[in-house]
């Protein structure tokens, strides 16, 4: 079994690499300038976003193996597994890595906000792949990063640093937006899977075995990152994949509910919840009024 290698600090992925420390929380790494991307299956204590602007190497992330395409952009959270395999010498490598350690974000707007990027936990093969107005802008930010870190630490660094980041954050999530848009086929191809898998999944015994169908359920069904399955599924509904599934369970517990043999009860378990009050105050929350109510035709 291939050992994984743990990397605590940033000097110390900086060491690997090849890459000068200008400060201990945060690194913006030129790939061309160290001649290296990752040595091997790592695992480390913080944020990385690799940008890669031509196709040089293979990337496994978790089981799945990934071959980049030019200009793509993929995000890692802390802890989670990454294996790099570069497929080119030094000199044909172009693009960044920005690594940056939860601390230099504690206590400011994007420490408090970073979850809000959901795209830090979205597996490789959801990666975001550029047009090149947007390379020319990802481009500049990791330049400006790594020029603000050149001029040396002082009182302002971590504020200009962190600004920096955030905004880049912000670009990406209308980079995503706009590669959502244009895969809308893809996308609809996906919905609809989903609603099928829904609709088998309520005809099936699922419910009683596997109790309330969940998010992660159909994610991984349908070989997708939770969150990248959640995004799609709100740029498509306008709904979260959680409140598209509560409407769902809503929708077949009205129609078991007009069946007068079964009692209010049979009906949240055959659903799939564990306690039929569960079941009482969700229908009541949705619908506006309780399931015995809706039975006797009330309003």
């Amino acid at each position: 079994m291939e050992e994984i290698l743990k990397i605590n600090s940033i000097a110390e992925y900086n060491r690997l690499v090849g890459a000068k420390t200008l400060h201990p929380l945060v690194s913006a790494i030129d790939i061309s300038e160290v001649g290296k991307f990752l040595i091997s299956t790592i695992v480390s204590n913080f944020y990385t976003i690799y940008f890669v602007e031509v196709e040089c190497g293979v990337m496994k992330y978790g089981r799945n193996f990934y071959d980049y395409q030019e200009g793509t952009l993929l995000f890692t959270a802390p802890q989670q597994v990454v294996q790099g395999q570069p497929t080119i010498s030094p000199d044909e490598a172009q693009g960044w890595v920005l690594v940056f350690h939860p601390d230099l974000i504690r206590n400011t707007t994007l420490g408090t906000e970073i979850h809000k990027y959901a795209y830090f936990a979205y597996n490789i093969n959801e990666a975001l792949h550029l047009s090149e107005d947007e390379k020319d802008l990802v481009n500049n930010s990791f330049k400006y990063i790594q020029s603000e870190l050149r001029r040396g630490t002082d009182k302002h660094t971590k504020g200009l640093v962190t600004t920096a980041i955030e905004l880049l954050l912000k670009y990406c999530n209308r980079f995503y937006d706009r590669q959502f848009f244009s895969r809308d086929n893809s996308n609809k191809s996906i919905l609809a899977k989903f609603e099928l898998l829904l609709n088998n999944y309520f005809a099936s015994d699922n419910p009683q075995t596997l109790g309330l169908p969940t998010v992660a359920f159909f994610a991984n069904q349908l070989h997708l990152s939770p969150n990248y399955f959640g995004d799609i599924i709100k740029k498509e509904t306008g709904f979260s994949a959680q409140a598209y599934i509560q409407s769902r369970v809503i929708e077949v517990g009205k129609e078991l509910i007009s069946n007068p043999e079964k009692t209010i009860a049979e009906v949240a378990y055959e659903l799939g919840f564990k306690y039929p009050q569960h079941f009482m105050r969700l229908f009541k929350k949705k619908v506006g009024i309780s399931p015995s109510t809706y039975r006797n035709g009330g309003s």
